[in-house]
């Protein structure tokens, strides 16, 4: 459909909790579409809805950058309902750039969510795309990769959190 400007840190819209999606409608599938020419253009590896300034329950991840069999898979209310392990990795954000991070996070998981069909699916996730699904869970709440970050961390990039914010 069309690329959309990604937010950056410091817009309201990635701190808010945002609330289930009663069904998939039109509107839905055309902001699935949206978030793929979005990420695509970015070249990311995921991409929330809030990241594009939409309080909806949605994101996609496509690990299609590093792996070429991979494909973009969607996720409309998505809940984890199981984790386990944990592993260290570095991660960006695309609201985020130039910010990069080891983070420790749960080496697998499995997540339910809605299909662009409305059916609902589980699956099993492991390495970097139970990573990425983390990942835009947490924007689903307001949860940002910065908030999993050491004080430490924190402290080093606080110059360009503020920079960021200011042109947000």
């Amino acid at each position: 459909m069309a690329i959309k400007p990604i937010v950056r840190y410091g817009d309201p819209v990635l701190r808010e909790n945002i609330p289930p999606v009663e069904e998939v409608t039109t509107e839905i599938k055309e902001l699935v579409s949206d978030l793929i020419d979005t990420l695509k253009d970015a070249r990311g590896l995921g991409l929330a809805a809030p990241q594009i300034g939409v309080a909806k329950r949605v994101f996609i991840v496509d690990l299609s950058a590093v792996d070429i069999t991979a494909e973009v898979r969607v996720f409309v209310n998505p809940e984890i309902i199981e984790s386990s392990g944990m592993v260290e990795y570095e991660e960006g954000c695309l609201s985020f750039p130039g910010i990069y991070q080891n983070l420790i996070r749960p080496e697998w998981v499995k997540v339910k969510a809605l299909d662009l069909t409305g059916k609902e699916f589980v699956m099993e996730a492991e390495g970097l795309l139970a990573r990425a699904i983390q990942h835009e869970y947490d924007h689903l709440d307001g949860v940002l990769f910065i908030d999993h970050f050491s004080t430490i961390s924190r402290t080093m990039v606080e110059g360009k959190l503020k920079r960021l914010a200011k042109s947000a």
